[in-house]
Formats: structure tokens, C-alpha cells, sequence
């Protein structure tokens, strides 16, 4: 297949959106730039960070860092979006996970077509 792109090259990168409060940035900051995550070109640590308002409701058996349990909660959170490369998407996860204080952290995995990274 010399000189063909393979399908799974157009989609090389991904880009994480995670959901957190405030107070959990540095330390999610620090296992991100553990595993290179945000490293684009000439730079790390390379990140975007928008306020927003998040609802939800803890149900029966839930252990909630915030909120009650059968009460819908709503709080500001911040949302963390950064680009990783497709094979690190496992270890990411692993290391947003061990960081997050939430019991089900909200990330989502969005593939990026042909990002020229």
C-alpha cells in the first residue's frame, strides 16, 4: 500500500471532552501532561477550558462526589477538551480516571478526521 492512505490514517487524533469541578483542574492537568496528552507540534499542555452548568441525579446505589442521592443537582463545572493521538486514548482514559473525583466522570471520545497535527 505504498503511497494509499489508510482510512484509519484519516483518524490519527481524538479529542477529549471532560466534565469536572473546578477544584479537580490541577491535578487532572498534571495526569494529563503525564501521559503527553494536549502535545501538539512544538507545544504541550495544549488545552481549552470553557465554564458551563451541569444537571444530574444521583440514583439508588450511587456514591456521588456531588449531590444527593434522588435529587437532581446542578453545579458549574468546568469542561477540559484536548487532542491525544488515537493509540493513547486507553492509557489517557486510565490516568483521567485515577485523577477525576467523580464516580462516572463524564469524557467523551470524539474521532477527528485528517487533523494535521
Amino acid at each position: 500500500m505504498t503511497g494509499t492512505r489508510s482510512k484509519m490514517d484519516d483518524f490519527s487524533f481524538c479529542k477529549l471532552e471532560i466534565f469536572l469541578p473546578e477544584s479537580h483542574l490541577e491535578p487532572l492537568v498534571q495526569a494529563l501532561r503525564q501521559v503527553d496528552a494536549g502535545h501538539i507540534g512544538q507545544y504541550d499542555s495544549c488545552m481549552s477550558l470553557s465554564p458551563v452548568t451541569s444537571c444530574w441525579r444521583p440514583l439508588a446505589g450511587a456514591s456521588p462526589y456531588l449531590g444527593t442521592v434522588g435529587e437532581v443537582c446542578t453545579q458549574p463545572e468546568l469542561k477540559m477538551e484536548v487532542t491525544i493521538r488515537r493509540d493513547a486514548v486507553e492509557e489517557t482514559l486510565a490516568s483521567i480516571r485515577a485523577a477525576h473525583p467523580y464516580e462516572e466522570p463524564v469524557i467523551n471520545v470524539i474521532p477527528l478526521w485528517r487533523t494535521g497535527l
